[in-house]
């Protein structure tokens, strides 16, 4: 039994030796490695990236009744993490709210955790040597600088204080284009001599960390900006191309591995005041960060997962951006788009700036909804149709109820009139187009918007609704001219089985559409109204006679008889269903009214507005047409006879 007793002993003693000697090796090591990190590597944005994931995983997952608080510091804490969790989620939705709140969490940290200094900071970011910086770093000080003064405009203000929009030739290609280079970004930096302070200088760095961490890549502070829109991938060369060139071309695969080749992940573009503007100084870098900014970047209220079976995803942000991914192998690259509306600048104002004719081109505007008119708003992409449309919201009556429908929420009018009744339905995966409009039937709904008329079934039912369902709609399109409209509208009529007959479907159409505004973009990216068409109707005159009564030969009955054939075969095979002219023109830099409202859709423009606003009407009328007005009836036709539209040119009256 002793030497039973004393092998136990040595046994117990071994282990807790051994149990000992394994755990002074862990502090010794774990010593060794706190020793070892502390040194000039320790601030890099790398590595204090990852002490921030690190730490702030910490702060979010450990379990707060473990640690002996008392009540009032466990509900503070509490709180805390739950905050921070949300934010955490929140920020990469494109919430600035949450997105501040991160950033100061990350700001304490380096500072009182992490031990960020003066001393060290330089090595995260060389702001004390110029020439190291590189044209990220530049441009992240900038925009840091202005934003201080100018808010959510700063990069608007860089770029008009400097002429960056503008039109130019860069090195290596035989035409201008719409890009602000490095060369750029350096002279602007050495102009502007900011001075920064330690704050000023750890606040660049957390953006920085923040916008690899939790952020959208280079493009995170841009996409804040009150700015069109941002995109990426849409340019450069995806990796696939390059698979390919390795192959044949090795020159080629070693200009593109020295960056001397755009990549895809080096395409960052913003849209600005109607002009599409490369960003030549910033990447994301490498294929793998422009992924992963495609994969967040759509996530606000989970519209379902991005795959290669599913590949695009269109959905908003949570400030109200639209946004479009794709991936392969849908697409070439990955790439997304924003488009961000600015709600508070959708006037009509903004779109006449002043110019010649502005005023009473704004005071049509507004008659034709206050008329309660059917009015289409067409132009090719980017030319601010949904802007438009927003300003033109404003003049419809109070009293309307009012029922938008579109493919993603981008009017966000509720946002601007709180206190009326406005509903917004949208496209889901399981709901279609069609089914939404068809349920906005049924809620007391006045006036029927819809943001794009872009797939058959909707505009077969937008036709339909602007018969019966509401007292008139607003829509907009991408035809070009006003009888591509009218065709687009009767095809989609036609292939979704509402009319078999071609000539029907286009009597429907014509019969419904009162006026088109159509928006136009140059080259230059100035965005105006080009015209506004009013669509007449033709009425179908039966001029079929009895004349071959009176004929005593029967040669003269036969050439009564033909002439009576002749009209029935061109009215079946050829018959007009509407002409169309301008009532507003943009010539020569100036808006113009030329021809008058038909008398028919001033009637009904009268009846649906107030008395204050008919007077006005009858006034402006009387300005611009006098009894031209008066006598233009609804057109009559007969179907022999070839009608001319007025189109662009010297107008016969100028506004005064």
């Amino acid at each position: 039994m002793p030497i039973i007793n004393i092998l136990l002993m040595v046994v117990v003693v071994g282990i807790a030796g051994f149990a000992l000697y394994y755990y002074t090796k862990k502090k010794k090591e774990q010593k060794e490695e706190d020793t070892i990190n502390v040194d000039d590597k320790t601030y890099t944005l790398e590595k204090m990236k990852e002490f921030i994931k690190k730490r702030l995983n910490e702060i979010t997952k450990v379990n707060l009744y473990d640690i002996g608080l008392s009540e009032e510091e466990l509900k503070r804490r509490k709180n805390k993490k739950y905050e921070l969790k949300k934010a955490l989620k929140g920020c990469t939705y494109g919430d600035v709210h949450d997105k501040k709140y991160v950033k100061e969490i990350i700001y304490d940290i380096l500072e009182k955790e992490y031990g960020v200094t003066e001393t060290n900071i330089s090595k995260a970011i060389p702001f004390d040597i110029p020439s190291l910086l590189t044209p990220q770093d530049k441009f992240d000080i900038l925009i840091y600088a202005y934003k201080k003064e100018f808010g959510y405009e700063a990069l608007t203000e860089l770029i008009k204080k400097y002429n960056l929009a503008e039109l130019k030739y860069v090195a290596g290609e035989t035409k201008p284009s719409y890009v602000i280079t490095e060369d750029e970004i350096n002279e602007i930096y050495e102009k502007e001599n900011i001075v920064l302070t330690f704050a000023d200088k750890l606040a660049v760095v957390v953006q920085r960390i923040y916008q690899h961490y939790k952020g959208y890549s280079s493009i995170d502070e841009v996409r804040d900006m009150n700015i069109d829109g941002v995109s990426g991938g849409v340019s450069g060369l995806p990796e696939s191309f390059l698979s390919q060139v390795a192959q044949t071309d090795g020159d080629y695969l070693s200009q593109v591995s020295e960056h001397k080749v755009p990549r895809a992940c080096d395409s960052i573009w913003i849209f600005f005041q109607g002009k599409s503007i490369r960003l030549g100084f910033l990447s994301f870098g490498t294929e793998a960060e422009l992924k992963r900014v495609c994969q967040n970047i759509y996530k606000y209220n989970n519209p379902g997962q991005l795959s290669d079976t599913n590949g695009y995803k269109i959905n908003e942000m949570k400030d109200g951006s639209r946004v479009v991914v794709v991936r392969p192998s849908f697409s070439e690259t990955w790439a997304f788009f924003v488009r961000k509306f600015d709600v508070k600048r959708s006037t009509l104002e903004q779109w006449f700036k002043g110019e010649e004719g502005s005023l009473e081109s704004i005071e049509l505007l507004k008659y034709l909804v206050k008329g309660a008119r059917i009015v289409s708003i067409t132009g090719e992409q980017g030319c601010g149709k949904t802007t438009m449309l927003m300003g033109m919201i404003e003049n419809i009556y109070d009293t309307m109820n009012i029922r938008v429908q579109e493919t993603a929420f981008e009017l966000h009018l509720r946002r601007i009139y709180p206190t009326r009744n406005i509903l917004t339905f949208r496209e889901t995966d399981t709901i279609s187009g069609q089914e939404g409009l068809d349920v906005q039937k049924k809620t007391d709904g006045s006036v029927n918007i819809i943001g794009e008329v872009a797939t058959d079934p909707v505009a077969s039912w937008m036709i339909q609704a602007a018969q019966v369902a509401s007292k008139f709609t607003l829509f907009t399109h991408h035809a070009k001219t006003f009888p591509n409209l009218v065709t687009a509208l009767r095809n989609s009529m036609l292939r979704t089985g509402v009319f078999k007959n071609e000539k029907t479907a286009e009597e429907q159409v014509v019969s419904v559409l009162n006026f088109d505004i159509h928006l136009t973009k140059d080259f230059r990216g100035k965005r105006y109204v080009e015209r506004v068409t009013e669509c007449i109707p033709v009425e179908d005159k039966n001029e079929y006679t009895f004349d071959h009564r009176n004929e005593t030969t029967l040669e003269g009955k036969f050439d009564k008889f033909f002439d009576n054939a002749t009209h029935f075969f061109t009215k079946t095979t050829d018959r007009q269903l509407y002409i169309y002219r301008n009532i507003l023109e943009y010539v020569d830099g100036e808006y113009v009214i030329t021809n008058p409202i038909t008398a028919q859709n001033i009637r009904e423009m009268r009846s649906n507005m107030d008395e204050t606003d008919a007077e006005s009407f009858d006034k402006f009328i009387e300005r611009h047409w006098g009894n031209k007005a008066r006598n233009t009836e609804t057109v009559t036709v007969s179907s022999n006879t070839q009608v001319t539209p007025r189109r662009r040119g010297r107008p016969a009256k100028k506004i005064i």
